[in-house]
């Protein structure tokens, strides 16, 4: 799954089509992704002591991740994603279009294991 937490993302399907919005948690697993604004629910919420009239709210459910696409802020467009290659430092996220580096650093590169040096006696 290419779209991460804090990734800005556009709704190309369902009720919420063109709605650009920031990934606020990625279920990997599951292929779902919570978009800020998107896919709201009303949830009923009883009474407590900390809210002792209990109530309504509205809350952000997931949405599968092949109903969003990247969006670029700087072409204002969506696009596709792809890492760029990494070196020595941390491998960055950017996109196939513009080339330009988004600002969230994907996880650092694995280094390889050294292996042990099995001793008989």
């Amino acid at each position: 799954m290419k779209i991460k937490k804090g990734d800005k993302v556009k709704v190309i399907t369902g009720s919420d089509k063109g709605t650009i919005g920031e990934v606020l948690k990625a279920f990997p697993k599951e292929d779902k992704v919570i978009v800020e604004g998107v896919n709201l629910i009303k949830k009923a919420l009883k009474p407590t002591q900390a809210n002792p009239d209990g109530g309504m709210i509205e809350k952000e459910t997931t949405i599968h991740v092949s109903n969003v696409v990247l969006y670029e802020e700087k072409a204002k467009k969506e696009t596709k994603g792809k890492k760029a290659p990494a070196k020595k430092a941390p491998a960055k996220k950017t996109t196939k279009k513009a080339e330009a580096k988004v600002e969230e650093t994907v996880a650092e590169v694995k280094k390889p294991r050294a292996k042990k040096a099995a001793t008989k006696e």
